[in-house]
């Protein structure tokens, strides 16, 4: 048997690096597996979530695109050709036999090594309107990959299938028992707020001002607030409520690493609505409230909100609206409604796809 070298790239948000993730966890149980090497920015989140796995991390220096012809871009333009040298440097040294790329600007120097060195990928995008990056490469991948049917009109490439998210498989392993006992929590009604790997400053004001009054009245909060939020949540929270670091329903943290079991953990969450979110939602079976970032491009984050709320599978609330008041009510309309709480877990349930991960694997080994 003739084992394969496969390179996995995407990085800078979770929703680049956790579908890379899940595939790379799965192309570690194949027999026919040898070696898996990450290609991602050391500075970013996809080195931290790396360091514990089996694959070996490779370094590459690279950045978002800016978009105007300032002195920026010419420096830009200068890191992405020595990125792009590097990594046709990594080829040549550790000859992989096809590449795995999630979009975002990391992915972009490795796919075109990738097309340089006439290396063979696939590509996945998890958004309804796919990424820069993917669009641009679409047309030199073998296959694509994407979460929405009507992504697939917006890529140039035939063999383009509909897949849904990967999801890792610490999502369908665990039960809520085991998740909340894992976390050191107790089995009651339990609410995760989050506003993704970045943190989102307006989930965060109003958690802020709720989380003494979700404690009284018994439900246990696990609270992401993001790195960067981090001190600004500690610092208003000690003014507001300094006995929270001593309240055993409440767990505040900058990022969780385990957010298969925060999520399994979690009867009712509080989320922005990018595509992968909601896909790790779906699997877990929480009852979410779905605030969409305003800004996000296309306003993909809003039309994936809208479907949930059409699907009888979450609540909407816009960013504008939402505030310590607004946020508490939707809060409430789940709590004070076990019928509604339960419908709306049972339909976001019904809406996961578990086999994302076989999918792509089976694209990735048509390759070969």
């Amino acid at each position: 048997m003739n084992k394969k070298v496969y390179f996995i790239t995407g990085g800078g948000t979770g929703g680049h690096i956790y579908p890379a993730i899940a595939v790379a966890d799965g192309l570690l149980l194949q027999d026919a597996t040898e070696k898996i090497y990450y290609v991602g920015n050391p500075k970013n989140l996809e080195a931290s979530i790396t360091k514990d796995k089996k694959y070996t991390f490779l370094p590459v220096n690279s950045s978002g695109m800016p978009r105007k012809a300032t002195p920026a871009f010419f420096i830009w333009s200068l890191q992405m050709l020595f990125a792009w040298l590097k990594c046709c440097y990594y080829i040549l040294k550790y000859k992989p036999d096809v590449i795995f790329g999630t979009g975002g600007y990391v992915s972009a120097p490795v796919l075109a090594a990738g097309v340089t060195m006439k290396v063979p990928f696939v590509m996945h995008d998890c958004d309804a309107n796919p990424g820069l990056v993917t669009r641009k490469f679409a047309p030199f991948a073998k296959s694509i990959s994407v979460a929405f049917d009507f992504a697939r009109e917006k890529l140039h490439n035939k063999n383009c299938f509909v897949n849904g998210n990967p999801i890792r498989r610490a999502f369908f392993a665990l039960t809520k028992e085991q998740a909340r006992q894992n976390i050191g929590l107790e089995n009651k009604l339990t609410i995760c707020i989050m506003g993704g790997s970045q943190g989102a400053k307006k989930i965060n004001d109003a958690a802020v001002g709720i989380l003494r009054t979700l404690s009284e009245r018994n439900i246990q909060v696990i609270f992401q607030t993001g790195k960067k939020n981090y001190d600004e949540v500690s610092a208003d929270l000690d003014n507001i409520y300094p006995e929270y670091k001593n309240d055993k329903n409440i767990i505040v943290k900058p990022y969780f690493d385990n957010m298969s079991e925060v999520l399994k953990a979690s009867d009712i969450a509080v989320s922005r609505a990018g595509s992968l979110s909601i896909s790790e939602l779906c699997a877990s079976g929480v009852a979410a409230i779905f605030i969409p970032y305003a800004y996000a491009a296309a306003d993909h984050q809003r039309k994936n909100a809208a479907f949930m709320l059409d699907s009888g599978a979450g609540l909407y609330l816009e960013d504008s609206e939402t505030n310590s008041n607004s946020l508490l009510s939707e809060i409430d309309m789940l709590v004070n409604d076990s019928r509604l709480l339960d419908s709306i877990k049972q339909n976001a349930l019904s809406l996961a796809k578990f086999d994302g991960v076989e999918r792509i694997i089976k694209q990735i080994n048509d390759c070969c």
